[in-house]
């Protein structure tokens, strides 16, 4: 079985952790049970040396681990229905409802865009992202909703993905946010990298050199005693971009647990109301056409569940 190694230097010490529970935050979608079991094995080393899962995290210490490499398993179509805005033979674009995965991963093997995708396309799909992401050129959150595009062949894909890194694209969210004194409009250029103690999360770069530069700008559309929802512009699409930055400036948005967790408890006693998912909705997607260098716009209607908390906490409805 081929494998593939990864090396990392710890930053921080942390006396009260195990090195399988540090492991475990860096890469969540391993299980804990798996971690320990590639440590027993002996394929996680510590400056040249086998470790106990019980060993501590030391600030300088060099993490070496041997990943065994087994062939992915390829997704299955599954009739799940797609919203979609557009198609034609090179790619669609469709409108993702929230609490879908786009793809596969580790406890989520089916119900995916990408099962739904390979129903729908009858297979004919980019096959660049592997047998585990055929046409994905970009994602979103499982619990974001809104525009998508998908590829269905190689040239399309590579098309897109080059206007995705050259900033080529246009992509504007709808964000209802926690706490309604921000600003009319603004900017937020901030880099961006994972957070050095919790992997599941992205933070702003604490020196202002290290991660990845990451802009946003935003107008607000309406305003609640409470919330506002506001009109975001990625300039950049970094993991998480659009929750970290409104955190980083003091309103994370409304429903967000991992990044706003005390603000919403507070939003939660002050207006009486909460969501089970993070308010983000990807409203309107724009790119060049590959085949026919055409500029296409698209807007993405929002589910449900955001219209309702956008009404509630701010008095907006679509059109308004």
């Amino acid at each position: 079985m081929e494998s593939r190694k990864e090396q990392f230097t710890i930053e921080t010490s942390l006396p009260r952790e195990r090195m399988d529970v540090f492991l475990k935050g860096r890469y969540p979608e391993q299980s804990r049970a798996a971690l320990q079991r590639l440590i027993a094995e002996g394929h996680v080393e510590v400056n040249g040396e086998k470790i106990r899962s019980t060993r501590q995290p030391r600030a300088g210490d060099v993490v070496s681990i041997c990943w065994p490499e087994p062939k992915p398993a390829e997704a299955q179509p599954e009739d799940m229905g797609l919203d979609v805005l557009y198609e034609d033979s090179s790619l669609l674009v469709i409108n993702k409802e929230p609490g879908v995965c786009v793809h596969p991963a580790a406890g989520h093997e089916r119900h995916t865009i990408v099962n739904a995708l390979l129903h729908h396309c009858e297979g004919e799909l980019s096959g660049i992202g592997g047998v585990a992401r055929p046409g994905i050129v970009h994602r979103l959150d499982k619990d974001t909703s809104g525009a998508l595009i998908a590829a269905k062949n190689d040239p399309t894909h590579r098309s897109l993905a080059r206007q995705f890194k050259e900033r080529t694209t246009g992509k504007i969210y709808l964000a209802l946010l926690c706490g309604a004194g921000i600003a009319a409009s603004g900017k937020i250029e901030a880099p961006i990298e994972r957070d050095s103690v919790n992997r599941k999360r992205m933070s702003v770069s604490r020196d202002g050199r290290r991660g990845r530069e990451a802009l946003t700008t935003w107008r607000i559309l309406a305003r609640g005693e409470h919330a506002a929802l506001a009109e975001v512009r990625i300039h950049t699409g970094r993991t998480h971009q659009v929750r970290v930055h409104f955190k980083h400036i003091g309103y994370p948005l409304v429903g967000d647990s991992l990044y706003g967790k005390r603000q919403n408890a507070q939003l939660k006693e002050k207006a009486r109301y909460a969501v089970g998912r993070q308010m983000l909705h990807a409203w309107k997607l724009s790119f060049t056409h590959p085949a026919s260098d055409k500029p296409l716009d698209f807007t993405a209607p929002p589910p449900e569940d955001f219209t309702l908390a956008a009404q509630k906490l701010t008095g907006w409805t679509p059109g308004s």
